[in-house]
């Protein structure tokens, strides 16, 4: 009994440690209007944005903080629209790859067809990629059409609208906490992307404190 306390104990150290470093308005800012009906933790992201390319492709930002999270707790991404060319066909798309639960394989694609190749002209480049994932045109045209993938619009386009978003990629942890990009240490990209998930960490565990 007294292990398990004093492991309790130094638990409880350590996160009052990592949370005197994190303060509202600087690390992070907390929205005026919480919006709990979104995921615990839900990255805002454009496929036309090269910031959000480096954060999930280079500095594999969901990965790297998937692995530090609770086993129940899901990192889920909603494209932004009002970024950039064929913004609402790969809203859409980004659906459809929801709805297939293919994400991973689309989100590199995609990326790579955009950011690096710049192939993506035409909604049906946006097919093509998708077809190169695997996916038949059949099937992709199906999900396109079909009602799952048109309620994930409107939930990416919601979540956007009730955020307020300001700039992407942006972090909603716990429906109410951002991440704030300009307050994390930046004097090197490894720091950066550290403290970026000592943040996330520190915010999906807020409430639990409380």
């Amino acid at each position: 009994m007294k292990k398990i306390f004093l492991t309790f104990v130094g638990l409880v150290m350590s996160y009052s440690a990592l949370a005197t470093n994190f303060s509202d308005g600087n690390q992070y800012v907390t929205l005026d209007r919480p919006v709990t009906s979104e995921p615990q933790i839900l990255e805002l992201f454009s496929f036309n944005c090269p910031h959000c390319y480096k954060f999930e492709h280079i500095y594999f930002f969901s990965k790297n903080v998937q692995k530090l999270l609770p086993v129940n707790t899901k990192i889920t991404r909603y494209h932004v629209e009002s970024l950039g060319p064929l913004g609402q066909e790969l809203t859409q798309a980004w659906a459809v790859a929801m709805a297939l639960g293919i994400e991973e394989r689309i989100s590199i694609l995609m990326f790579e067809a955009i950011q690096n190749i710049q192939s993506i002209k035409t909604n049906d480049d946006i097919c093509s990629v998708f077809i190169k994932a695997g996916v038949s045109k059949e099937d992709y045209d199906a999900a396109w059409n079909s009602f799952v993938v048109k309620y994930l619009v409107f939930q990416q386009k919601k979540a956007v609208e009730n955020i307020q978003l300001r700039g992407v990629p942006t972090i909603l942890v716990n429906g109410k906490y951002i991440v704030k990009n300009d307050g994390l240490d930046s004097s090197s990209m490894d720091t950066y992307v550290k403290q970026f998930i000592d943040v996330v960490k520190f915010l999906s565990n807020k409430n639990r404190f409380k």
